[in-house]
Order: C-alpha cells, then sequence, then structure tokens
C-alpha cells in the first residue's frame, strides 16, 4: 500500500512545483477549492518555485479570485530545478509533489529521480512520449523497490482518454475488443488558442521522433495480442477523411494519447492478464476553411522541424506558424471553451467466443468536459492526486511508474472527476 500520512518531516499532502507557470497558478486555485476533499477532511499543501515573490503574487491573485484570504498564509518552499539539493529538500517534505514544471523533456527528469530518491510521489501533466517513456525505463525498478508512484500525464493529456477506453470497456456487456476516439472542442466568442507550451512540445516531439523509436526498442516489447477483428486505419490513403461520427472532416490525433493508452493496456495484458483494447485516436478539425489552414500549418511544420534553425522559428513566432491556434499569453478564463471525446467501441457480448467470428456488438461512449487547459488540466490532476490520497489500497501492489489508467484503473477517479465537471457517460 502507497504511504499516504503525513508527519513532522513531511508535512504536506501535496506540494505544487511550478505553481507560478501558466498552468501551476490554476492547480494552485484547483486545490485550494478541494481542501475538504483530503484524507480526514483536510487537505495539508504548500507551493514550490524559484521566485518567492511570483509564488505570493499567485497566493494573492488566488485570494482575491476564490475569496479565500486564508490562501496569503500559505507556505511557500523556493526550490529550483537546476539545484538538486533544493529539490531534494521539497520532495522530503511532500506525500505527492505535483510537477507543473515543462517543457519536461528538459525540466522534468531531475524532479522524478528526486522524488524517487526521498520518497514522495509524482504526478505531472506531460504530453510528451519520449520523457514519459524515458520515465518509465530509467525509474519503474527503482520506484518500485521505493514504494513510489510516478503516474504522468495527469491532465488532458491523457487523463479523459486513458480513462475513456476503460470505462468504455467497463461498460460494455462482453470482451471489448476495439475502440476509436474522436475528439471534438467548441470555442467561446474569443475563440480557440492554447499555450505555447503545448506548441513546444509539439515542435521537439517532431523533431526528436528518430529517438523516441530508438527509446521503445529498449524495451524489447513483444506485440500485443489482437483479440477479435484487427482495428481499421481511417487514413488508408490521406490523413484527412470525413467522419460521420462527428459530422466533420477529421485526421489522426498525434499527440500522447495513443502511446499512453497502448501502455496502460500493456499494462493490463502482461500484469493482469486482462484482454487487451486496440485503440485509434481521431481530432474533428471543421470545415474547409480549417482544413486549409490545417494543411499549409501542417506542411510548414513537418518541414522546419526537420532543421534547429527550423524549429527556432516555430518557437519564436507560434501564432504565425499555427494561424493564432498557439499563443504565448495562452487562453483566458472568458473563452468558454470546452471538448467531448466520443468514444466507438466494438467487441463480443457475453457467452462470445472473441477468436471466433466477427465482433456482435457496439457501444459509445462520452467524455465531455470544460476549457482543456485552465480548467479541466487542473480538475484532473488534482482528483488524480486525491485519488492516490483517498485509496491507496487500489493502486497498483508495487511502487513504479505508471500511466493514469495503469494507477487508477480500480480506484473512483472517473467518479472523482464525475463530480468536478469532466462527466462520462453511455450513448
Amino acid at each position: 500500500m502507497a504511504s499516504v500520512e503525513t508527519s513532522s518531516s513531511r508535512p504536506y499532502h501535496i506540494i505544487i512545483f511550478g505553481g507560478s507557470g501558466f498552468t501551476g497558478q490554476y492547480v494552485v486555485e484547483e486545490v485550494a477549492r478541494t481542501v475538504s476533499e483530503g484524507p480526514s477532511g483536510t487537505l495539508r499543501w504548500a507551493v514550490a518555485g524559484r521566485s518567492k515573490a511570483k509564488l505570493e503574487k499567485v497566493l494573492e491573485q488566488a485570494a482575491g479570485a476564490l475569496s479565500k484570504p486564508e490562501l496569503r498564509t500559505v507556505d511557500i518552499i523556493v526550490s529550483d530545478v537546476k539545484e538538486p539539493d533544493s529539490l531534494a529538500a521539497m520532495c522530503k517534505q511532500a506525500v505527492i509533489v505535483l510537477n507543473c514544471v515543462g517543457p519536461y523533456r528538459f525540466y522534468g527528469e531531475p524532479v522524478v529521480k528526486a522524488c524517487v530518491e526521498n520518497g514522495a510521489h509524482c504526478l505531472d501533466i506531460s504530453g510528451e512520449p519520449q520523457f514519459l517513456e524515458g520515465m518509465q525505463l530509467n525509474y519503474h525498478s527503482e520506484a518500485a523497490k521505493k514504494g513510489v508512484y510516478i503516474v504522468g500525464s495527469c491532465g488532458f493529456d491523457s487523463i479523459p482518454a486513458d480513462m475513456g477506453v476503460l470505462y468504455t470497456r467497463d461498460q460494455f456487456r462482453g470482451t471489448l475488443t476495439a475502440v476509436e476516439s474522436f475528439l471534438t472542442a467548441s470555442a467561446g466568442p474569443e475563440g480557440a488558442s492554447v499555450h505555447d507550451g503545448t506548441w513546444q512540445s509539439a515542435i521537439y516531439a517532431a523533431a526528436n521522433g528518430a529517438s523516441l523509436r530508438s527509446l521503445r526498442r529498449k524495451f524489447k516489447y513483444q506485440p500485443l495480442p489482437v483479440v477479435g477483428a484487427k482495428i481499421k486505419r481511417r487514413n488508408c490513403s490521406s490523413a484527412l477523411f470525413y467522419s460521420n461520427e462527428v459530422q466533420q472532416y477529421a485526421v489522426p490525433f498525434m499527440v500522447t494519447d495513443p502511446s499512453v493508452v497502448k501502455r496502460t493496456q500493456r499494462f493490463l495484458a502482461e500484469e493482469q492478464q486482462e484482454s487487451p483494447v486496440q485503440y485509434g485516436a481521431y481530432v474533428g478539425v471543421g470545415g474547409v476553411g480549417n482544413i486549409i489552414k490545417m494543411l499549409v500549418a501542417g506542411m510548414m511544420f513537418m518541414l522546419l522541424t526537420k532543421f534547429n534553425f527550423g524549429c527556432n522559428l516555430l518557437i519564436k513566432y507560434p501564432e504565425f506558424f499555427s494561424f493564432g491556434l498557439f499563443t504565448k499569453a495562452g487562453p483566458t478564463k472568458s473563452q468558454d471553451a470546452s471538448f467531448q471525446f466520443a468514444f466507438y467501441g466494438e467487441g463480443y457480448t457475453e457467452g462470445k467466443d472473441p477468436s471466433q467470428g466477427k465482433p456482435d456488438g457496439k457501444i459509445r461512449t462520452l467524455v465531455q468536459g470544460p476549457e482543456a487547459v485552465y480548467v479541466a488540466t487542473p480538475i484532473a490532476m488534482v482528483q488524480a492526486a486525491l485519488t492516490i490520497l483517498n485509496e491507496p489500497n487500489v493502486l497498483p501492489r508495487t511502487g513504479g511508474v505508471y500511466t493514469p489508467g495503469a494507477a487508477f484503473g480500480k480506484t473512483t477517479l472517473i467518479d472523482r472527476l464525475h463530480k468536478h465537471g469532466i462527466q462520462f457517460s453511455v450513448k
């Protein structure tokens, strides 16, 4: 069972590292809203980062926004990702560290290392497969020995997708063998925008695709067994296709979700002898105008990420190269955006043999939520942390580096998310 108790030497249930960053400030507000959900109705927490002055400002803003003057007295820990001793001192005081400092490719590993060495569980909101899988390769065994849980991608990447597949499986009466997800998003009157931290992660991922392939070979994985009919790719001749499911054009969803879901399914197959579910991920891109923008932006993106100077241009001018979608300012609360994942599953109903014939059952589920970055991601991250604190007895039997689905598949995380505005339903 995971150690989740505070003590005189480890006084905080949660420390938010990077609390003054773009996402970190929203995580601070979300933790402040949920203090009554901590163990025994009280959550002990602190914020950490390089600048005490910036953290004080974040707490002051949160106190005003939430009408909680007591936030001005929340403890502050000065810690720098480039100073290992300060990271160690921080981790020794926390049951769980919520790491909001990215890009994780550059700044994530020192935090994971410090958490493992000093007995603190660690959650992050990374959408970077190379970082996530690298941490599994390098730290899983040591984390298991220490009883420490390292759970990556605990934000919009990739809790809705990973837990959505598990939810669809659990609602299907029989053996679910394949799921396709379709992401659509709506924007408020100000339109949609995404913080350029996500843009940078995509740039580095595209520029280092060969490194990721080399990393994956080190695991020496055997192919996952295909149960039932093999899932068909939708983009046989072109990346773009018209989706009847979402009534708009769609493309493969080239983010971390597919890799996270596959890692979860591998864990379930190898560690719990469960039947793995095949997964395909797509995103709706709207009408003709959006398609033209996407094709132009996509061609420039793929060309420029082949060269260092091109990557630098993309990083310097995110608004220009993304037609305004990615900005250094990021979204504002007044944008009032939302997202929806529609999951279409198929499989074999109860009493049917998955090795015989074609699938005879289908299911459709939805995961719906508010704006992905400043609302859904903090909710997902904080509820994942509270799940560890309140349900340690249903986590995997040993510590280690896990995906959300592997860590929380037997917990009530979906119910917790549902109560906080990320809703799961069967259609």
